[in-house]
């Protein structure tokens, strides 16, 4: 379906994208698209408010694409914008590495004018939802570490009624398949292909000789319990602190398929991501 109206999200770095900006803004104006920039992105750029442009705008959950300039932190955070709503976001790699990024800048005005005519797929990603009442989703992964300056960490894991393992460690990670790549791979943990229902525990430097990844069925519900009589532990979602888990207490994670929309070029591919970008890093 043509785009007839699409949100902008940048990364934290305004100096490096004042011309991608304007070749964003050609694409949307040959298109008939109309853009919209939150206040934050207003006043980062400089944006002024003329034809086709809105500035100051609400968070509106059914324009027709979301449009990213940035990496991965900043792919995830329009991403977790947008969950639920099925926009789907359409990122050009303007990070480090861009893993979940649609296509690089010298494709831009190629991929833009395809994304506002409505030539792309949509990859329909899941999350993991951390809590019970209160919850926090993560499209990459929830972590538990220890705290800085404290003991190591004493964390049990537990699916369903069955506890499956208790590990000291720095920290355990549950990751989605699209954020395997991630924390989870730094940790030695698999790759898990977009795709694939579950989601995989990893532990970051476990005092264990034992300690193995596990990947956990999608209907299954996990336990995190932190086993230590005193310190608490912290936890993130997607590299974001969210709370603490007290010692004694402990916090359930599900898997949440359907969560949010990538926008991928058609004839795209996981393995094909998979090669062109950890192949790149490592040459």
């Amino acid at each position: 379906m043509k785009a007839r109206t699409a949100t902008v999200i940048t990364h934290m770095r305004p100096q490096a994208l004042a011309e991608p900006l304007r070749r964003v803004e050609a694409a949307a104006a040959a298109a008939g698209v109309t853009l919209r920039f939150g206040p934050e992105e207003t006043r980062r750029h400089g944006i002024v408010e003329r034809e086709n442009v809105i500035t100051d705008a609400d968070l509106d959950p059914e324009v027709d694409l979301c449009v990213v300039l940035g990496g991965d932190g900043t792919i995830l955070r329009a991403l977790r914008l947008h969950a639920r709503t099925g926009v789907p976001v359409f990122a050009v790699n303007y990070g480090d590495v861009g893993f979940l990024a649609t296509v690089e800048p010298a494709d831009m005005e190629d991929g833009l004018a395809r994304a506002f005519a409505g030539d792309f797929e949509a990859m329909r990603l899941p999350a993991v939802v951390l809590g019970d009442g209160q919850e926090w989703a993560g499209v990459n992964d929830v972590s538990f570490h220890r705290k800085p300056g404290l003991r190591v960490a004493d964390l049990a894991y537990a699916v369903g009624e069955d506890e499956v393992g208790r590990v000291r460690c720095d920290g355990l990670v549950v990751s989605t398949p699209a954020g395997s790549t991630g924390y989870n791979l730094a940790n030695g943990g698999p790759v898990m292909a977009w795709g694939v229902e579950g989601f995989v525990v990893s532990f970051v430097a476990p005092h264990s000789l034992t300690a193995r990844t596990l990947v956990v069925a999608p209907n299954d519900t996990m336990t995190v319990h932190n086993r230590s009589r005193e310190d608490p532990a912290d936890v993130t979602v997607d590299g974001r602190p969210v709370c603490e888990l007290p010692a004694g207490e402990a916090l359930t994670v599900r898997f949440a398929d359907d969560h949010t929309v990538l926008a991928q070029m058609p004839g795209a591919s996981f393995y094909h991501r998979l090669r062109e970008t950890f192949g790149r890093l490592a040459s």
